[in-house]
């Protein structure tokens, strides 16, 4: 009964240890370590838009995105990719964002070290690609949406929350 207790604190101190310990990493295409919270609260909003390159959806809408930074990077929002294609599959992720003219800033993790830090972020699970988070100019997460979101839906949404913040 001892041994059996002891072995119990014992796995769950450790539990504790790796559950305290950041989870994943993100890295720029350069292999640079890099956070979200790099690309966040400087009075822009931030989209972010976590891919895949073999996602069919993410092929078909990626110059939407393209688009909507070029417009808008210099005055009110930007975007950021994350790839979940994952080292082995990086060359893939390279070509997705040569053959669409990404000019957004990507990185890249691990499909599923992404898709736990999408958990541990937002309360949910990760569903698949491609994935949105929105983060207000002051940095806080205010929302999330699992497939492409048209960007004159992201432009009302950061309309209305401007309007709302008004008195």
């Amino acid at each position: 009964m001892l041994r059996k207790s002891l072995l119990h604190r014992w796995v769950t101190a450790i539990g504790l240890l790796f559950a305290s310990l950041p989870v994943w990493a993100l890295t720029t295409f350069d292999g640079k370590p890099a956070e979200v919270s790099n690309y966040t609260g400087d009075g822009k909003w931030l989209v972010v838009m976590i891919w895949a390159s073999d996602c069919h959806v993410c092929n078909k809408e990626a110059s939407q995105y393209v688009d909507f930074h070029f417009v808008h990077h210099d005055d009110d929002a930007r975007v950021l990719g994350i790839s979940i294609d994952g080292q082995a599959k990086k060359a893939e992720a390279e070509k997705f964002i040569e053959r669409h003219k990404v000019n957004f800033p990507n990185l890249i993790g691990e499909p599923g070290e992404v898709a736990e830090w999408f958990a541990r972020l937002t309360g949910s699970p990760f569903v698949g690609t491609p994935t949105f988070l929105f983060y207000d100019p002051s940095g806080k997460l205010v929302a999330k949406q699992v497939g492409a979101v048209p960007t004159e839906l992201i432009e009302a949404f950061m309309e209305q929350q401007a309007s709302a913040e008004k008195p």
